[in-house]
């Protein structure tokens, strides 16, 4: 027979682990080493995952607590540092037992709710590690709201672009919605990137449906690996075609690789890593195409190249913006 106080001791250490993860994830950005360590570490045991979604629920079910309640059960003793992960652990157990005092769980083992916005500055890029194990990349200027609920994963991206590797759960589907429309898997790997008059979606990994902003359940676009679509300001959707996912998601390591692309579509992209965004003189020129690559972090450098690659000029506008015009 297992002795019981060997049973306590293995959660205990359960426990202490998921705090520590718990914490680590909280930074800015996490590489992708130690966001694979997690992973392997909350698969292990059906116990690593429930510890650490109940200690994500405790936090989001701070917010129902009054804060003089809160900042009364935040009073702890000092702890050493090397401890200071437990002392997290140790609060959210007190708003827990809160938390069950004002019936505000009806089950623990449920999934917990959550919500939580993320956004990105001029230049940023920023990873985020979200509480079913699913990850979030985050390119220059972007901007997410997230809501977990009991039955679905959702997420709203306003602006910008962003890779998500979700975690699988066909319980609970992960929709990612923009202002066209909207995106739905139930674990995959795939970019969206909201501009200004559409949505472009590429997948690297898995399967996803692609629907218009108001599209009945039954009308959408399949993308497997390898194929991408956009949708466009009026919520239509375009026939699923063959892409570069490395590409086209190249920002990631820094780089805009252009292949093919109208002028109109890189002055969009470039944009998001100046201060004053790139514009087009007309129509003309922004169909002119570009093959070319160059890093975020020098947006300079494409504008000094472009006169010598198509037949155009950059004029600096008094605004302080720039704009390519024909030669």
């Amino acid at each position: 027979m297992m002795d019981t106080r060997d049973c306590a001791c293995g959660q205990t250490a359960v426990r202490d682990d998921a705090a520590r993860w718990f914490v680590r994830l909280q930074e800015p950005a996490v590489d992708v080493e130690v966001r694979h360590q997690f992973k392997a570490w909350l698969d292990e045991h059906p116990p690593h995952r429930h510890e650490f979604e109940l200690l994500q629920g405790l936090w989001t079910a701070a917010d129902l607590v009054p804060a003089p309640r809160l900042r009364a059960l935040c009073e702890t003793p000092p702890v050493p540092v090397k401890r200071r992960p437990l002392l997290r652990y140790a609060v959210a157990a007190s708003v827990l037992a809160v938390a069950l005092g004002l019936g505000l769980f009806s089950g623990l083992n449920h999934p917990v709710p959550y919500t939580a916005e993320f956004s990105t500055a001029l230049g940023e890029r920023r990873q985020v590690a979200l509480p079913d194990g699913s990850v979030m990349d985050l390119d220059s200027r972007s901007r997410i709201q997230v809501r977990f609920e009991k039955d679905r994963r959702h997420v709203a991206l306003t602006e910008g672009e962003a890779m998500f590797s979700v975690e699988h759960d066909s319980s609970r589907p992960f929709v990612v919605e923009t202002g066209n429309g909207k995106v739905t898997v139930t674990g995959t790997r795939f970019d969206v990137r909201q501009g200004v008059n559409d949505t472009r979606v590429v997948v690297e990994q898995g399967t996803v449906k692609v629907q218009g902003r108001s599209a009945a359940d039954n009308e959408f676009i399949n993308l497997t690996a390898g194929l991408g679509t956009h949708v466009d300001a009026q919520g239509k959707v375009a026939p699923a075609y063959a892409v570069n996912p490395a590409e086209m998601t190249a920002w990631r390591s820094g780089k805009l690789v252009f292949n093919n692309a109208s002028l109109s579509d890189v002055a969009e992209q470039v944009s998001r890593y100046r201060q004053q965004p790139l514009k087009v003189g007309n129509a003309a020129v922004g169909n002119l195409r570009l093959t070319s690559v160059f890093k975020t972090d020098n947006t300079d450098a494409l504008l000094k190249a472009l006169p010598n690659i198509l037949p155009v000029a950059i004029r600096t506008l008094a605004d302080g913006s720039q704009e390519i015009i024909s030669k």
